[in-house]
């Protein structure tokens, strides 16, 4: 089971027990929209109480990052385990985005924050 909150410029998802085909395609929608009607978004992942993935879910997420390469600006992963830090290594093959893993949400939130005013900044009119 998921859930999910987002903003104009960020999704936060957060996976209890089994992260599933379902859970993850419910993931897409939410984010296909995002980037089509506000462009390339941040993400949150918070994984830890995420029991176990299928198969099929690890399957998807490979062709997703794959057909989306530019369309997420930072992807912060809250996790204490160290196959999925491993895993989102990986991920940074597949994407054009500044990958971290964070044992800590409020210091994710922080790390994805910054990139949100960094942007405010650049698109601020010199005096």
């Amino acid at each position: 089971m998921i859930t999910i909150d987002n903003t104009a410029t960020q999704v936060n998802v957060t996976v209890f027990g089994e992260f599933t085909l379902a859970d993850f395609k419910e993931f897409e929608q939410v984010v296909n929209h995002q980037v089509r009607f506000e462009g390339p978004v941040n993400l949150l992942f918070d994984l830890r109480t995420m029991m176990g993935v299928t198969v099929d879910t690890v399957l998807e997420e490979i062709r997703f990052a794959r057909s989306h390469p530019h369309d997420f600006a930072r992807i912060a992963i809250v996790t204490d385990d160290q196959w999925i830090s491993w895993s989102a290594w990986l991920s940074q093959a597949f994407l054009d985005a500044d990958v971290a893993v964070f044992r800590d949400v409020d210091e994710a939130q922080s790390w994805l924050g910054a990139d949100a005013e960094a942007d405010a900044e650049s698109n601020t009119p010199a005096e």
